[in-house]
């Protein structure tokens, strides 16, 4: 097994226009909860590319300055497809403006809809968002529900699948198999295996078989690169004390 790992995210983004993963109108999906998890330094290095018009599918949009919040900053987002965005004043200036497309989802609905594409499901029945607007527009069926109870309505809701996707782990190999630390795996694990083409940024890197087999929460089979960065980390909100 070769190594997918390469020097720095630049690196590993050098050839992609050619080979066509990256291109003016693709769908990026992005992992991370809050600032928790999210590949800082890949988005920074997808900015660098100048790639326009992109569909991000992340659960939220980073904040000012920072995640996402650098992509809306050079207005290189067409669309968001999100579950919470509430942290970000210029994304909201963008979406009340007309500027930027925003397709809500409620979190576990997000997560679904990123796995079913990545198992390659097109689409799956929930009763999450019935007669709210989350519904409108959408195929509604009648179904049992699994318990075997009263029938109760469902709105059909489509997989999502990218081109790229950008994860962070806190540890990998060299062929590609992720350790994801605490609340990093909230998100990171199902984008992965979302997209035609994956790269992890991670904490670390080892030889490949260092990873013990009950550590990895990802199978290197879904990760085509993997590059070793130095991450800021920063807080999304920081609480003190009065004292």
């Amino acid at each position: 097994m070769g190594s997918k790992q390469f020097s720095s995210p630049a690196e590993a983004f050098h050839d992609l226009q050619d080979m066509g993963i990256i291109h003016d109108g693709m769908m990026c999906m992005v992992g991370g909860f809050g600032l928790c998890g999210i590949p800082e330094q890949l988005i920074m290095a997808l900015r660098d590319t100048g790639v326009q018009q992109i569909t991000c599918v992340s659960n939220n949009a980073g904040v000012d300055g920072w995640g996402l919040g650098l992509l809306l900053e050079t207005k290189q987002i067409r669309k968001m497809i999100s579950s919470y965005v509430g942290e970000n004043e210029e994304f909201a200036r963008q979406f009340l403006s007309g500027e930027l497309e925003v397709e809500f989802n409620p979190q576990g609905t997000l997560a679904e809809r990123v796995r079913a594409g990545g198992a390659g499901i097109p689409a799956f029945y929930t009763a999450t968002g019935v007669g709210t607007q989350v519904a409108d527009g959408k195929e509604t069926r009648v179904f049992p529900t699994p318990n075997g109870g009263q029938e109760r309505e469902f709105i059909m809701e489509t997989g999502l699948f990218g081109d790229l996707a950008l994860v962070k782990a806190a540890k990998a190999d060299r062929f590609g198999n992720l350790m994801f630390h605490a609340t990093a795996r909230n998100f990171n694990p199902e984008m992965a295996t979302g997209a035609r083409f994956t790269i992890a940024e991670v904490d670390e890197i080892v030889e490949t078989g260092q990873l013990d087999p009950d550590e990895v929460h990802l199978s290197g089979v879904y990760v085509d690169r993997v590059v070793q960065t130095v991450s800021e980390k920063r807080i999304e909100q920081r609480t003190v004390s009065a004292s």
